[in-house]
């Protein structure tokens, strides 16, 4: 029986562009959207951040070194986080699972930069329980230090943990450590999956 929900963040909460990422980063520097995709992205580098081997302050540092720039932190933040709209079909959903008392978990692979940009533009985080994030674990989807992190703060066995992600190497990780779980591809999809598991949510169809 699922007690929980373990819920991804990107285009599952939230929507996001690396693109207009790249792009206003370059504005701060004066690289093109694709060159400073090569330095942030295709180096590995926001990766390292996400990962949380690069601190705030050093990703500050590097990027000031890396551009021969002087940038205020802020301003560099504001610039690699203002990316993200809110998925507003998501939060009834949320809101009517939490109603029903079910425990909510957040699993995502994100920097600080962009975990507190979200907490704070957005209400959406304030119906979590507990936060499995990459840069506290230092481990990304789908290594298994995340999961286990995750298997830890669900508050139940695996097999009554429900989780859904946008990434299907991510969810078959998941998989792998008991969980069950499913693709996301879109709010009405997902009440789909949960009226199959006997979880019928407002408008969803009788399956």
């Amino acid at each position: 029986m699922i007690r929980t929900f373990l819920f991804d963040m990107g285009n599952v909460l939230v929507h996001f562009s690396h693109e207009r990422m790249c792009e206003q980063i370059g504005a701060l520097c004066g690289q093109t959207g694709p060159d400073l995709k090569q330095h942030l992205i295709s180096s590995g580098r926001q990766w390292d951040f996400e990962r949380g081997l690069v601190s705030p302050d050093e990703f500050h540092q590097w990027f000031e070194s890396t551009f021969k720039t002087k940038v205020d932190q802020k301003a560099l933040a504001r610039a690699a986080s203002d990316i993200f709209t809110l998925n507003e079909p998501i939060v009834p959903v949320l809101d009517e699972l939490k109603s029903r008392g079910y425990r909510l978990v957040l699993l995502s692979n994100t920097s600080v930069f962009h975990y507190e940009f979200i907490r704070d533009q957005f209400q959406v985080l304030d119906r979590f329980d507990d936060f499995v994030l990459s840069y506290e674990v230092k481990a990304l989807k789908p290594e298994p230090a995340i999961y286990e992190d995750a298997l830890k703060k669900i508050g139940c066995d695996a097999p009554d943990c429900f989780y859904t992600d946008d990434i299907v190497q991510y969810v078959e990780g998941g998989r792998r450590h008991g969980l069950d779980a499913e693709v996301f591809t879109t709010v009405n999809e997902l009440k789909t999956q949960l009226a199959v598991r006997g979880i019928p949510l407002s408008g969803t169809v009788t399956v």
